[in-house]
């Protein structure tokens, strides 16, 4: 696991086993939990699905949602 904080703005796709998985989107609002006996970071993301009819942003845990590589969003771009 990293222990990376992702930021708002960040484009990630959902990795959790749920019906939004394989989904990217954009992370809008970061919820860090403070948990001082832990080594990593705990926090929450508010993130905008593509390709879903839900207009409101959902909320995964940190270990749901991985960014998506700058190789992989130039690709997306390009095509």
């Amino acid at each position: 696991m990293s222990n990376q904080v992702l930021s708002t703005g960040s484009r990630v796709r959902v990795t959790s086993y749920s019906p939004f998985r394989g989904l990217r989107g954009t992370i809008r609002i970061v919820d860090l939990i403070p948990y001082p006996e832990a080594d990593e970071p705990f926090c929450f993301y508010r993130v905008e699905l593509e390709g879903t009819h839900i207009k409101e942003p959902i909320w995964f845990q940190h270990d749901e949602v991985e960014m998506v590589s700058s190789y992989e969003r130039n690709s997306l771009l390009s095509v």
